[in-house]
């Protein structure tokens, strides 16, 4: 016959089991995905006449779980360096809504942005669009596990390009608070900031969200898309990726050969 004490000592056993593999499974999927939502952007480290790629790690086992699980990369790695440029200067009106256009060779998309949650990030897009930065580039990432996003916004066309400065997270509230696995979910239809894992990163490349994603509450939502252009974008990520897999280039080639961004 089973004790109560006995039992009790089962049922914690089984329960911290559970927490245990849970948390295990998010560090799983986000170093998987890591690469999906970062990018090179500014903060570029050269050392020793290398280049690193900055991103933060949970190698520090001191820390609680929920951080660990919080973290977009699993390695640990230099700490960026600082922007080479300033952000540009605010020149929108933080009390407006933005729209940002893209003609892409699988269609129009268009998003909205209010510049009052986040008067950096669109300012700086906005400043990048008025300069043609975009046109003529390519959304060069799509997921179909675990997170669903097509990533945009990189002049290499590789994921290691940006403007050569770095923009701050702004509104990583917005979608909830965190879960106990230290995710929150990005829905269908929004845009955010692809960032090095680092806090305040951000630099020219974003990310369309076009399934329910869960992610880690450090990438700024800026966006969100009409139906239109997120039927577009699942139609992309319906198509799956070029090498059959389930992260890289997408299959359906997504060309931006114009993007713009005008006030509401």
């Amino acid at each position: 016959m089973v004790s109560s004490d006995q039992r009790r000592r089962q049922l914690a056993r089984e329960k911290y089991e559970r927490q245990q593999q849970r948390r295990e499974e998010a560090r799983r999927r986000t170093r998987r995905l890591t690469l999906v939502i970062t990018s090179a952007v500014a903060v570029v480290a050269v050392i020793g006449g290398g280049t690193y790629l900055a991103t933060k790690g949970d190698g520090d086992k001191d820390k609680t779980d929920a951080a660990a699980s919080q973290s977009p990369s699993a390695e640990a790695s230099p700490t960026p360096a600082k922007s080479e440029k300033p952000e540009p200067a605010m020149k929108i009106d933080k009390k407006a809504e933005y729209t940002m256009s893209l003609t892409t060779s699988q269609g129009d998309i268009a998003f909205t942005m209010d510049a009052s949650k986040t008067p950096h990030t669109t300012n700086s897009f906005k400043s990048l669009a008025d300069k043609k930065f975009f046109d003529g580039t390519k959304c060069h990432r799509l997921t179909t596990d675990g997170i669903y996003v097509l990533q945009c916004g990189d002049p290499n066309g590789d994921g290691t390009g940006g403007p050569e400065y770095t923009i701050p997270d702004e509104n990583l509230t917005a979608l909830g608070k965190a879960g106990e696995d230290g995710m929150v979910t990005y829905p269908a239809g929004t845009v955010a900031m692809a960032n090095t894992g680092q806090e305040h990163t951000g630099g020219s490349q974003f990310f369309l969200v076009y399934k329910d994603s869960k992610l880690p509450p450090t990438y700024t939502p800026f966006g969100t898309m009409d139906e239109k252009s997120l039927k577009a974008v699942e139609a992309i990520g319906k198509a799956g990726v070029d090498d059959g897999g389930a992260d890289g280039a997408p299959k359906k080639a997504v060309n931006i050969s114009k993007l713009t961004v005008d006030k509401v």
